[in-house]
């Protein structure tokens, strides 16, 4: 038993050392990997939130995009040794399962569901006021557009892993495409110097009305927190493992990936910006890329750019339901989540876990209905807790998994997070400092005095299941 825990990366893909891989099928192919790790990198943090964060810190938002994104990389990187010393679907639950427990396994799985249960309802909730946007959605109801959004991605969800793969392949072509047209448009501004708004796009507006650090450090340091948020789901990659044929082959090169895609699509993306117009001409309420497009006279800009914010919310409702799907899969085979969130239908999909979250986002819509003007907010700094758990999880474990390869334990594959251990301790350090900042905001503030009744919550559902639970059966006989 203890050998099969032990073997080394290459030993450990040939059979499922997590019961909960049992049964999937291997359809994820090369190119549905590599625009979900695209996909998971770039949303609505970045189309919808630069723009304030501009207004609030100025040009050297791109500093703290690119320090958060240095951040974003340590972790899904260490998600990647670990993915390559055994794939699995239940991704870091089942690393925190081998190297903390199941009380770890516990707390990284339902952290992760709240992550995604909440911004499940946030999702719903953005979907519906995009969709008000246009003309014809405007006479139906917030919460009825909710309602058909949630049922719409439910069922693609639950037909097959192939179809999710292939939705998240074409939001994502969307959310690039739209990102390359609109670079190729401002560096052809950029370089003619055609004016905007009656400025010159140029170089030096990275340096106007008052510098580069137009507002002083700290508006920089408290856009970081939400910074953070935007690159949320850049974990998704890593529980995609379990179910694509060579994971050892494709995850390095799609996580190697996310590096270069976060420097040319988000940092790259805010100086363009900042070159193009005056960093005070953005607002929170607009689409940076809208503020640009409108005022050159293109066309349309509000429909095109809605249609990508749209599209990027439903990507991340369907990988939301995908990846809780998994989770809780993992989970239940230990004990530590409801039985019916383990089973799969015929199909290979756990439908069960994805029906739980789907039932959770159910609340969303109520929640529509009865304070439409609130429902984003109310949710969104609570899926903000569940990520920096999971991220923190993810590198807990492998500091874990570290020190075990140093013991002899285990065996390192050749794809490594660089800096062992220092990367992980800095990069924990990073994740509490943002905790910390949280606290200088008003809604994150009410967020952290609500963590007594998450712990709570925690505690007191893991005494309800620790009798049922059972970590070697989860962890050791899902080959046998």
């Amino acid at each position: 038993m203890t050998d099969q825990i032990l073997q080394p990366a290459t030993a450990a893909a040939e059979e499922p050392a997590d019961a909960g891989d049992a049964g999937y099928s291997k359809a994820l192919k090369p190119r549905h990997i590599s625009m979900i790790a695209i996909g998971g990198a770039i949303g609505t943090g970045l189309f919808l939130g630069a723009g304030g964060r501009l207004a609030q810190a100025g040009p050297a938002l791109a500093i703290a995009y690119a320090i958060c994104g240095l951040f974003a990389f340590f972790v899904v990187r260490a998600l990647g040794e670990l993915i390559l010393h055994r794939p699995s679907s239940g991704a870091f639950v089942s690393y925190a399962r081998e190297f903390m427990g199941e009380k770890g396994a516990f707390v990284a799985g339902w952290m992760y569901f709240l992550n995604w249960a909440t911004t499940g309802i946030a999702d719903i909730t953005a979907i519906a006021l995009y969709a008000h946007f246009w003309s014809f959605f405007t006479p139906i109801p917030q919460w009825v557009l909710a309602l058909v959004a949630l049922a719409i991605v439910l069922v693609l969800n639950l037909v097959s892993v192939k179809l999710f793969g292939e939705m998240e392949f074409w939001f994502a072509i969307i959310k690039v495409a739209a990102l390359v047209l609109f670079m190729i448009i401002g560096i052809v501004l950029l370089v003619t110097g055609d004016p905007i708004n009656g400025t010159t796009p140029s170089v030096s507006l990275l340096g106007s009305e008052g510098g580069f650090l137009p507002n002083g450090l700290l508006p920089l340091v408290l856009v970081i927190q939400g910074i953070v948020f935007a690159y949320a789901s850049v974990e998704l990659v890593g529980v995609t493992a379990g179910e694509t044929a060579e994971p050892a082959k494709i995850m390095p090169k799609a996580i190697n990936s996310i590096m270069w895609r976060i420097g040319v699509f988000y940092v790259g993306s805010v100086v363009l910006l900042a070159m193009l117009m005056p960093w005070s001409s953005y607002t929170k309420g607009e689409s940076p890329f809208v503020t640009v497009l409108s005022n050159i006279g293109i066309p349309a800009a509000g429909d095109v750019m809605n249609l990508v914010v749209l599209t990027a919310a439903m990507s991340s409702l369907n990988s939301g339901l995908y990846s809780t799907g998994r989770i809780l899969r993992s989970m239940a085979v230990a004990g530590s989540a409801p039985k019916f969130t383990g089973v799969m239908n015929r199909n290979h999909v756990p439908y069960g876990g994805i029906l739980l979250t789907a039932a959770v986002c159910v609340l969303g819509v109520g929640l529509n209905y009865v304070v439409p003007a609130d429902a984003f907010e109310i949710v969104l700094n609570f899926a903000a807790i569940g990520i920096l758990s999971t991220w923190g999880i993810i590198m807990l474990s492998h500091l874990l998994f570290w020190r075990k390869t140093k013991a002899g334990h285990l065996q390192r594959p050749s794809f490594r997070l660089p800096g062992s251990p220092v990367t992980e301790i800095v990069t924990l350090v990073f994740l509490a400092s943002v905790v910390v900042l949280m606290w200088f905001d008003e809604l994150g503030r009410l967020t952290l005095m609500s963590l007594p009744a998450i712990v709570l919550a925690l505690v007191i559902g893991w005494f309800v299941v620790r009798k049922r639970v059972d970590t070697t059966k989860a962890l050791n006989e899902g080959g046998q």
